[in-house]
């Protein structure tokens, strides 16, 4: 019974509120740190189930009043009125309760590494490539969010070959986890005479942060290379052996980085970066393993899905996913993208809340 479990939920917020004001458990930080997110996550559905008890409680005070035949005809209207609106308040907050109860992605709450790299266009992909950082990097300004470029490589027209770079901020993985995928622009590229409508793609790879102690890299695995580093067109070119290369051997997977100023800093952010994409294949590899039955869910994995075409002659952006159509391509790129990433979260919802019906 949904009452039930929301109770078992509301009585382990109390105990953890209990915990995290003790002076014991706040001296032992790593610990209390834990434990006050767990109590964070818990918050709104149990605010949530607290409003829908008070509202069962005047359900059922409203229904007491209309059986009493002693009560008055306006106390009675009013009595009726009421009801009306509790119950009406009611099938919002059971939708609401049981959205909350879905199981939650471990990674929501979690900081973002976005990569970001030019495919099929060549400079024209680079430059889009780059319009998309700064839609990503203006979502993230509006959400108070903070971004740091980890690795760029910029062609002398301007764009990126490739960026990767880090956006902390509460909840970001939510949010953005929905990009990864292949992003299609059609327009007329400034090198065009004929006035022709190009297709290019860039791909997008939205990476969960992963702390230290979560992926494990033994130093024997690893082959770090130093190289110095360089910009655009010769610019910001580094005269010290700053950038880092790091090669994983198990998985075969490289990183770099060099846009720190020193050494030790690119060295961290590569690891940060090497951390992350470990992580996401083992995600990947447990995807692959999963039964269809979640085959109807939006994409969020699967980096050749191509999951949007932004058209500049129409002004249209379209989401394939989710079918998706606003002429709002001006407003998107510029980091209004709330409307797309709520359209994409609903969808995702009413997936599995689908699921969990067939599963019940």
């Amino acid at each position: 019974m949904l009452v039930d479990k929301l109770q078992v939920i509301e009585d382990k917020y109390m105990g953890l509120e209990q915990q995290i004001s003790d002076p014991d458990m706040i001296a032992r930080q790593s610990e209390w740190q834990k434990l006050t997110r767990q109590h964070a996550s818990l918050t709104e559905i149990v605010e949530t189930f607290r409003r829908y008890k008070k509202v069962l409680a005047g359900i059922d005070e409203s229904l007491e009043i209309l059986d009493d035949k002693d009560v008055d005809e306006e106390f009675h209207a009013l009595a009726q009125e009421e009801l009306k609106e509790y119950k009406s308040e009611k099938e919002e907050l059971e939708e609401k309760l049981h959205i909350l109860l879905l199981p939650k992605d471990p990674n929501d709450d979690k900081s973002v590494i976005v990569e970001i790299r030019g495919g099929a266009g060549g400079d024209e992909a680079a430059l889009f490539a780059g319009d998309l950082f700064r839609m990503y990097t203006k979502y993230a300004e509006k959400q108070g969010w903070r971004c740091e470029i980890m690795d760029s490589n910029a062609p002398e027209l301007g764009g990126f070959k490739e960026v990767v770079f880090s956006v902390d901020g509460e909840n970001a993985y939510s949010k953005l986890k929905f990009e990864s995928g292949v992003h299609r622009v059609q327009r007329v590229p400034e090198t065009e005479s004929q006035g022709r409508v190009h297709t290019s793609t860039v791909t997008v790879a939205v990476l969960p942060e992963v702390e230290d102690v979560d992926i494990e890299i033994n130093e024997k695995d690893i082959r770090v290379d130093t190289y110095r580093a360089s910009g655009a067109g010769g610019q910001h070119i580094n005269k010290t052996d700053s950038a880092i290369r790091i090669t994983h051997f198990p998985s075969g997977i490289v990183v770099s980085c060099q846009d720190q100023r020193s050494q030790r800093q690119n060295r961290e952010q590569a690891m940060r970066f090497l951390r992350a994409k470990l992580q996401d294949a083992a995600d990947q590899e447990a995807k692959q393993q999963l039964d269809s039955t979640r085959k109807n869910q939006v994409g969020t994995g699967d980096r050749s899905e191509r999951i949007r075409t932004y058209n500049f002659p129409q002004g249209r952006i379209t989401d394939h996913r989710i079918n998706l159509t606003l002429y709002k391509l001006e407003q998107v790129l510029s980091g209004e993208l709330d409307e797309v990433i709520q359209a994409l979260v609903a969808a995702d919802q009413a997936a599995k809340m689908q699921e969990a019906n067939q599963n019940d």
